[in-house]
């Protein structure tokens, strides 16, 4: 997918257009979230979401620089594996984008339904306990179409407004620490030992990781893999944008959170424990109770632009995405359609509108999001690791504009890393979310079975590993410790060893599970003229 009457993206959009994706609702809401889960132990939870993306970002810098194709995150599996485990992958992906779309409205809708003026009054029905009503739900589906349409129109306008946005998303960020901080700055809030710094155990920490937003908030930079062929020089933007754009958002991020523990009056801590802190629009209710309005009215209205930004730039990443699954011949032909003069996925782009539409009508909590969004996420990633060390070994001689030194032993430290974030999301969200990934099989099948089953045996060989994996990590979230919701079975920290171990044994039995098919012989081609243009 490429068009011909749009210019390429630079670095500087390209970091812009990953900032856009990055710096959404994870700001406004994911610090709250984080310490009442945590207490002022969150701030590691933030350090340790950052080092996961990291690693699993790190192995996606080689392929993506092997293969820039637009989608590309829906297709490297299906390079190293074969089909059924591009499948998965790429639906598992597809999944955790559809679900981020609405997230982003559901975070604007929210600091809506609290606006503290008299004419406002309308708004505060679209909130109840937390979740959004049916009122509420219409005006989420109203941000959503306004994402979609905002992306109708070529990338040259998808770049313009991004790059114009991302400028605002990361000032008020910096205004928002640098006001807080002079208005209410108590250090002592984390503590002078180590159970007032973790008030709830160690637990809490690796669960805010997953359940409070924060890998979801550091997911964004598939945003640059997924753009792929529209990159200029690809080879080494790809790799720069995602670090770039990953350190910049990593300090804000880390940064507010401690802004937002030292922030809180010392006597709502003694009086509600970190717990107790209830919020609906976290920043904006705290510039509010620290005096400071007119900071309040320029959050509200960064409650509109974040999100904004995020969304309008993942429906852009989504609508690849599932472009890229319909070349892996597994959908309807009619989905993949490019428009001729814009070179958009269009009618990719209505479908995830309207199952964008559809996931935030049954997850209407913003914490319900971030968590299946998050899961859904780290499944899809589980694949980057081993396909980058299988076609280390299957495809030597490809040419790699990038060749990572370190990648053979961050690729299984990366594996171990997020199987840990998945079993962190809790029983039973695991394994409700893996379920909604097996929901699309039929989908698979179902195009192999009018193919005649053509390769399909050796797909499912190649893809064993994965199937034995979903399997262990749901019944590992269920027999797991009491910490993470399971019945404590395997109590804590033994669970971290046994899904460290055994999590290991999967990694390299995926990477001797390789198998070379038509679609890698599809990669090669693609390869060779990444080769010529170098």
């Amino acid at each position: 997918m490429q068009p011909t009457n749009n210019k390429k993206i630079g670095l500087f959009p390209l970091v812009m257009l990953a900032l856009g994706s990055l710096i959404g609702s994870g700001w406004l809401f994911g610090s709250w979230e984080a310490t009442k889960i945590a207490g002022p132990a969150a701030i590691i939870s933030w350090i340790i979401g950052g080092l996961i993306i990291g690693a699993i970002a790190y192995d996606y810098v080689e392929i993506g620089a092997m293969f820039p194709e637009s989608g590309g995150m829906s297709k490297y599996a299906q390079y190293s594996h074969g089909s059924l485990l591009g499948f998965i992958a790429a639906w598992a992906n597809w999944v955790s984008l559809i679900t981020l779309i609405p997230i982003e409205a559901v975070a604007a809708v929210q600091y809506m339904s609290s606006w503290p003026w008299s004419w406002a009054k309308w708004t505060h029905h679209f909130l109840s306990g937390g979740v959004i009503t049916t009122s509420g739900l219409f005006v989420v589906f109203g941000f959503i179409i306004v994402f979609t349409l905002l992306n109708f129109w070529s990338v040259k306008v998808l770049t313009h407004f991004t790059s114009l946005i991302s400028v605002f998303k990361i000032g008020v960020p910096l205004l928002t620490i640098i006001l807080l901080t002079m208005s209410g700055f108590h250090p002592a809030n984390y503590g002078t030992n180590w159970h007032q710094f973790m008030p709830y155990g160690s637990a809490p920490i690796f669960t805010a990781t997953s359940a409070a937003g924060i890998i979801f908030s550091f997911d964004a930079f598939q945003t640059v893999i997924n753009m792929g062929s529209e990159i200029t020089n690809p080879r080494k933007n790809i790799g720069r944008g995602i670090t770039i754009s990953l350190l910049i958002s990593g300090i804000i991020y880390i940064i507010l959170q401690s802004t937002f523990i030292t922030a809180i009056p010392p006597a709502m801590i003694a009086k509600y424990g970190w717990h107790g802190i209830t919020f609906n629009s976290p920043f904006a209710d705290m510039a509010i109770l620290l005096g400071i309005h007119w900071l309040s009215v320029l959050l509200y209205m960064d409650a509109f632009i974040s999100p904004f930004g995020t969304g309008v730039s993942f429906v852009a990443s989504t609508a690849r995405a599932l472009f890229a699954m319909e070349s892996n011949h597994h959908i309807p032909r009619f989905i993949g359609k490019i428009n001729p003069k814009y070179g958009i996925p269009r009618v990719a782009t209505l479908a995830d509108t309207v199952l964008s539409m559809v996931m935030v009508s049954v997850f209407r909590s913003w914490a319900v999001l971030a968590t299946v969004l998050s899961t859904a996420t780290l499944i899809a990633y589980l694949t980057g690791p081993v396909t980058a060390m299988s076609l280390r070994k299957m495809g030597p001689k490809l040419h790699r504009p990038v060749r990572l030194k370190r990648l053979p032993w961050i690729a299984p430290i990366s594996f171990v890393l997020a199987s840990l974030a998945t079993y962190w999301a809790m029983w039973p969200t695991t394994v409700q979310v893996i379920l909604v990934i097996l929901l699309g099989l039929p989908f698979y099948f179902y195009y192999e079975w009018k193919n005649g089953f053509v390769a399909t045996r050796k797909a499912f060989k190649a893809s064993l590993w994965m199937i034995g994996y979903l399997i262990f990590i749901s019944i590992m979230s269920y027999i797991g410790s009491k910490q993470f919701n399971g019945q404590n079975w395997i109590p804590y920290p033994l669970d971290f060893i046994v899904i460290i171990l055994a999590s290991l044994g999967f990694y390299y039995w995926g990477i001797k599970s390789y198998v070379v098919t038509g679609d890698y012989y599809r990669a090669e081609e693609l390869n060779k003229s990444v080769a010529n243009e170098d």
